[in-house]
């Protein structure tokens, strides 16, 4: 019993690490088949449609597009870059509760102090980025030319 359960995890996690990706042509027009090996052609994805990979093969993985779902070859599709998501977090009415490891007095400023100007940490970081400007720019920055 723990073995087929400890298979049936392995192969959760392994389709999990395969399912949501998105995909999409790289030679055209793909025909999505009914088998992995090819056989009967359930729709066509055209270019630009991105495709969701539902489960992994060998040679060939089972897509799922706005036309339908079927296998199409490995070889034939590549993965699309998924744009970074929103990352800020918002921490209103949540009680924040943490452990020290040596304890000490630690003490959260709340903004009801008159002297308190607070902290804004919203910044761009794109003018300290070097690798905005060419390397000669940098040379002469830096005096090494």
């Amino acid at each position: 019993m723990k073995k087929v359960l400890f298979i049936a995890l392995a192969l959760l996690v392994a389709s999990s690490f395969a399912a949501g990706k998105k995909v999409k042509s790289k030679i055209g027009d793909v025909d999505l088949t009914k088998e992995k090996d090819g056989g009967s052609v359930v729709c066509t994805a055209g270019f630009n449609d991105e495709l969701t990979i539902l489960k992994e093969g060998d040679t060939s993985v089972l897509v799922k597009g706005a036309c339908g779902q079927g296998w199409v070859a490995k070889s034939k599709i590549e993965y699309v870059a998924q744009a970074a998501g929103d990352k800020s977090m918002k921490l209103e009415g949540v009680d924040v509760v943490g452990w020290l490891d040596n304890p000490s007095a630690v003490f959260v400023l709340e903004n009801d102090d008159i002297d308190f100007d607070g902290v804004n940490i919203d910044r761009d970081f794109k003018e300290y980025l070097q690798h905005t400007m060419d390397r000669e720019q940098i040379e002469m920055h830096n005096n090494e030319n």
